[in-house]
């Protein structure tokens, strides 16, 4: 076990989704000082809500679903606060045939405020005293040391995909580049569609069967409640990765196209497409998370089990858990 040094005891956490603040609460709960760095303007991470015609839509995941008896206990406050609510448990299929009769699932959770809320409530719960949020913080570097762009920690966090882990992590940390060299992602490209009225049948959101554009469709409108002519869709991987360059101009159109031609909707009078390059891995893996105990560099994140929401907050926690006892807390 690694003995952490008199005057040091410090975590940097790299990634600012739900993944990285689950890891940074179990670390300052084990009584670490714990430091969040996010290169983008705000928490959030690949549960990003940004805005469309001033109005917050999901970009990346749809919904969240729940089964660890500790993600339910969190997922349950968070409803009884307002900032969640129990959307659905039945989706149907769309096809080229039309809607099929929904099954029902797992209870699905949407927010009226963007997911993205969730992980601002998260942040929130940081305590000033002994952690910090830098957003606006890309990394360069993470070196043996383990060190951030030079700045020394008792270990590194990178909660983030793969492929973008491998763009910051030296050649010298051979353990860590083992684990992220050779695994292949997908890309996904989102629209979010208003409309000037709600034209479609009604429904909550649905796989789709068989298009070579869309592989998922989610009524705005219905998941925010407040009745919107907005949709969202998500495009197959094969089409992303075609249109990855300029989506809004190559992609934007066509989509549109294809959510007319399968609901009826018309045209939207404006939209907006985000890219996710790397949105899902090829496969899954095993284990929730990576760490490297001599090199004292972790990975984590929804790439580590399924692609959900409640992954990437239990692959966070896990690996918390686990520094926390690597370096002598837990």
């Amino acid at each position: 076990m690694y003995e952490p040094g008199p005057f040091m005891s410090r975590v940097i956490v790299v990634g600012a989704g739900i993944a990285g603040l689950a890891c940074a609460r179990e670390l300052l709960e084990a009584g670490l000082t714990v430091s969040v760095r996010e290169r983008a303007s705000t928490v959030g991470g690949r549960m990003s809500s940004p805005y469309l015609g001033g109005r917050v839509i999901d970009a990346g995941a749809s919904y969240f679903t729940a089964r660890d008896p500790d993600f339910v206990s969190l997922a349950e406050d968070w409803c009884a606060r307002k900032l969640a609510r129990r959307w659905t448990d039945r989706f149907p299929t769309l096809s080229s045939q039309g809607l099929s009769a929904p099954e029902t699932g797992a209870w699905r959770y949407a927010t009226a405020g963007g997911l993205r809320s969730l992980v601002a409530d998260l942040a929130s719960r940081l305590r000033p005293e002994s952690s910090s949020l830098v957003l606006r913080s890309p990394v360069s570097v993470v070196e043996p040391g383990p060190s951030v762009d030079g700045e020394p920690a008792d270990a590194v966090v990178l909660a983030m995909p793969d492929p973008q882990a491998k763009r910051v992590v030296d050649a010298r940390l051979t353990g860590v580049r083992k684990e992220i060299d050779g695994r292949r992602w997908e890309p996904v490209l989102t629209l979010a569609a208003a409309y000037t009225r709600r034209s479609w049948p009604e429904f909550d959101g649905a796989f789709v069967s068989g298009d070579p554009m869309l592989r998922w469709i989610a009524d705005d409108g219905r998941r925010r409640g407040d009745g919107a002519p907005v949709l969202t869709a998500h495009s197959t991987s094969p089409f992303a990765a075609a249109n990855l360059a300029a989506p809004q101009q190559t992609a934007a159109q066509p989509m549109s196209a294809a959510l007319d031609r399968l609901l009826g909707c018309g045209m939207p009078v404006t939209s907006r497409m985000h890219r996710w390059t790397f949105a899902r891995p090829e496969q899954e893996r095993d284990t929730p998370f990576f760490f490297g105990s001599a090199e004292r560099v972790g990975l984590a994140g929804d790439g580590w089990g399924s692609p959900k929401i409640e992954t990437a907050w239990l692959s966070g926690r896990a690996l918390g858990r686990h520094i926390a006892r690597e370096l002598g807390r837990g």
